[in-house]
């Protein structure tokens, strides 16, 4: 499929790339510290997701669930967002922008690659160069906001410091730190502000704090019936 990007360039300039991602890849458990990789390993298990098989692990699912549109539809009301960073390939040029690995909470505690399967993965509309934060991965910041009781509310809030390092991923997964034209992988999470929790409304940052710049995305649930 076909995606169109804003550019946002290191000198402030935008540049419009139309790119095409025909292969999608999840790297789960992709955290950088043991200990908030079993954090996140029980938050799941609480709700019956059972532990992985490997840290970390690497779900491939259908490229066809990338969106940029700003609702999607889910089926009931147990699926959840989760942000995270999003490399993608173009014309031997890595990009990174943000997604959610939205996840479908009731089929999760059954399979999680299934479950990761059946539901949409929105990502922004804008990008930056990867060659660009390189050198500061670790401070770029994640951030994502639900609503409660009427109020937008933090659910996570981390950086990239607490995950394995996007190169480290993309060594682990392709035997090479340079990413194949047409793939992307989003590279891990990080934990929630209280339980893992639904909410209609999800909203993304990615900010980069030593270039002072930040994307955003936020989508709406439109939640279909479930059908016996």
């Amino acid at each position: 499929m076909q995606f169109n990007f804003e550019v946002l360039e290191r000198n402030g300039s935008v540049t419009l790339l139309s790119a095409e991602i025909h292969s999608m890849i999840i790297a789960g458990w992709a955290g950088r510290n043991h200990e908030a990789i079993e954090h996140h390993i029980e938050e799941l298990a609480a709700i019956g997701v059972p532990r992985p098989s490997q840290v970390p692990l690497f779900y491939r699912v259908s490229s066809l669930l990338l969106t940029q549109h700003t609702e999607v539809e889910v089926i009931g009301e147990k699926s959840s967002g989760e942000i995270e960073v999003l490399l993608f390939a173009h014309n031997g040029q890595t990009y990174i922008t943000l997604t959610s690995d939205h996840t479908d909470r009731g089929l999760e505690t059954v399979s999680v690659a299934y479950s990761k399967q059946v539901c949409p993965k929105p990502m922004g509309q804008q990008a930056w160069r990867f060659d660009d934060v390189l050198d500061h991965c670790d401070n770029l910041k994640i951030q994502s906001y639900i609503i409660e009781d009427g109020q937008r509310v933090t659910y996570q809030d981390g950086t990239l410091a607490a995950l394995l390092p996007p190169t480290e991923l993309l060594q682990k997964y392709f035997s090479s730190q340079i990413m194949q034209d047409g793939f992307a992988m989003s590279c891990g999470t990080v934990g929630t502000q209280g339980s893992i929790r639904p909410s209609k409304d999800f909203y993304m940052v990615l900010t980069d704090p030593v270039l002072g710049r930040t994307i955003q995305h936020h989508y709406r649930m439109k939640v279909l019936p479930e059908v016996a």
